[in-house]
């Protein structure tokens, strides 16, 4: 997973979320939907939405924009039947790839991304094909900055996190589901700021590419995510700093 977790936070900290701010705030209004239809709009009693919110929270998303979704979700005002999607393959040199998309039209949505791993030497597969090689995980990611990286590895132990990673300039926090909210608020008790907190389907085990599979499956994903319906994408591909670096320069 670390990966990947460069590569999202390098592509944060480069302001290249920013840059999409209209795509993220159009991706986290359908989940909102999606968790609305599925619990409810209590937040309070629907785990998902809680989640949701408060990511769309940390993206700077504008209380009407959520309030709005929330509205939608709930039959209170008009708009398309969504459908979450888990759409599976590989990439090059056969690294694992899942897709998970929300979409309007799943015809549309199945053949735009069949068409992307075609295009960077990949091929989509059977449902359950690269699932088993995924776990569920609350993963949560504190920038370093100027602290020591030891000592918040341990605050975050404390808080009751399962594993943690330390990078160059942030720490990867990895909790069960259901404990990420608990073990955020801990964190946050002890004044450490969060860079971003979510559910992610976490590789179990990664595989390292060469230079020019890294770059392309690199290219692959980013194209991935630019498509409105896409909500999150994993793979078991473990990239170097210096091909992050190379590839986002």
């Amino acid at each position: 997973m670390s990966g990947h977790s460069k590569w999202s936070t390098i592509k944060r900290q480069k302001g290249v979320a920013d840059a999409k701010r209209g795509q993220i705030f159009t991706k986290l209004a359908r989940e909102i939907i999606v968790a609305v239809r599925e619990a409810g709009p209590n937040p309070e009693g629907n785990f998902r939405l809680r989640l949701v919110v408060q990511k769309a929270r940390d993206n700077n998303m504008p209380l009407e924009n959520i309030e709005r979704a929330i509205k939608r979700g709930s039959g209170h005002a008009e708009g398309t039947i969504l459908a979450e999607m888990v759409l599976e393959g590989y990439g090059p040199s056969g690294v694992a790839i899942l897709v998970q998309a929300v979409s309007d039209n799943r015809n549309r949505t199945l053949q735009e991304v069949r068409t992307i791993f075609y295009r960077h030497g990949g091929n989509l597969g059977e449902s359950g094909c690269v699932a088993w090689l995924f776990d569920s995980r609350g993963v949560i990611t504190v920038e370093t900055n100027a602290q020591d990286a030891e000592e918040l590895a341990l605050q975050a132990i404390d808080a009751g996190a399962e594993d943690v990673k330390i990078e160059k300039t942030f720490i990867d926090i990895y909790t069960k589901p259901a404990e990420m909210e608990r073990v955020r608020e801990a964190l946050e008790q002890k004044k450490i700021a969060i860079a971003s907190a979510e559910l992610l389907m976490v590789p179990k085990t990664t595989v390292e590419l060469g230079e020019k599979a890294a770059l392309q499956t690199l290219n692959m994903l980013d194209k991935l995510e630019e498509l409105d319906e896409v909500q999150n994408v994993s793979s078991n591909a473990d990239f170097s700093d210096a091909v992050l670096e190379e590839y986002h320069s």
